[in-house]
């Protein structure tokens, strides 16, 4: 039984990357020009990304008002695994009351994120699925769409965020008391939500290349103090594992923030984004500890210690592995 669930762990741990793409959510900006010309008014640029499998663009479509026209051609180019699309239209009656929908999305496994910039600086945002697929754009967006639509951001971004989900399971090997664990994912907890709200209210600013190469580095760390304290030698992490949750929470805080900027918040609403957000990070990471902990509570009862042992250090030299690749392959790009 251990050995189909390690098989099991280590088939995710190597598919799970190479599958993101089809789950990755879409996203369409449309922003609306700043002209003040009387020709110029209701134009709008538009900025399609749908994900790609291998080099097959996955099929979205945008479907727009019967009231809008192309002024400019439809340019695709094919970027970090995503296909972009850019063009302008005019729409004769504006977008406020009118529905967009997106054909294809209901025959796929992944969401879609509409992003609206309106000239008077108002702005919205909804996420779209395929049993929703359509979206009727009200003239200012309701403070519940933006609780629910950040909440399930922030949820999905932590739940498919593997390098984050490998860097809590890292130290729920390493914190083996409950009360101890708490206080550890508390500390972490703590630590992004400083910097994530620094970072995107604009206090505090850090490349995001570098952030995501010492992200990947924190996983091979905590691999390595896994290791060392199997062999006898008690680390840093395994006396003060809040203390190390706190400083490298700060890091992943950076990483939240990136992935935030790239969503962008409604400027009307930005403090209520921002903070459920946050509360949909925080409760994507404690539905996958409470995995982790079931799991982990299952296998012991399963009384094969020594077998136990040898699956974890497969494992955790796995995990090393992968934070390797990743610290390597995010630092080439610099």
């Amino acid at each position: 039984m251990i050995r189909k669930l390690l098989l099991f762990f280590l088939f995710l741990l190597f598919a799970v990357p190479s599958q993101a793409d089809e789950i990755r959510p879409a996203y369409l900006e449309i922003k609306e020009s700043l002209e003040v010309k009387e020709s110029q008014e209701n134009i709008f640029s538009l900025l399609l990304k749908v994900p790609a499998k291998g080099n097959k663009k996955l099929n979205i479509q945008a479907i727009l008002p019967k009231s809008c026209t192309h002024i400019t051609p439809v340019s695709t180019h094919l970027v970090n695994s995503a296909y972009l699309e850019r063009w302008s239209v005019k729409c004769k009656n504006g977008l406020v009351g009118e529905t967009l929908s997106f054909k294809g999305l209901n025959s796929t496994n992944t969401d879609l994120l509409l992003r609206l910039e309106f000239k008077n600086g108002t702005s919205q945002s909804v996420l779209l699925t395929p049993v929703k697929t359509s979206y009727q754009i009200p003239k200012e967006a309701s403070s519940l769409q933006v609780v629910k639509t950040y909440t399930w951001l922030g949820i999905t971004h932590i739940l498919l965020g593997f390098d984050h989900l490998l860097f809590v399971f890292a130290l729920l090997l390493i914190v083996k008391r409950m009360r101890r664990l708490l206080w550890t994912i508390t500390a972490f907890t703590l630590a992004h939500s400083i910097t994530m709200a620094g970072a995107t209210l604009g206090f505090v600013h850090i490349p995001q290349q570098p952030v995501e190469a010492m992200i990947a580095l924190s996983i091979l760390f905590l691999a390595m103090e896994i290791i060392h304290e199997k062999q006898g030698k008690v680390g840093l992490t395994s006396r003060y594992p809040w203390l190390i949750a706190f400083i490298f929470g700060l890091l992943h805080g950076f990483g939240f923030a990136g992935a935030l900027a790239e969503i962008g918040l409604p400027q009307q609403a930005i403090t209520l984004a921002l903070i459920f957000f946050n509360i949909g990070v925080e409760l994507g990471q404690l539905m996958f500890v409470a995995v982790v902990v079931l799991v982990g509570l299952f296998l012991r009862r399963l009384k094969h210690p020594d077998l136990l042992q040898r699956v974890e250090t497969v494992v955790v030299y796995a995990i090393g592995g992968l934070s390797s690749f990743w610290f390597i392959e995010r630092l080439s790009v610099f």
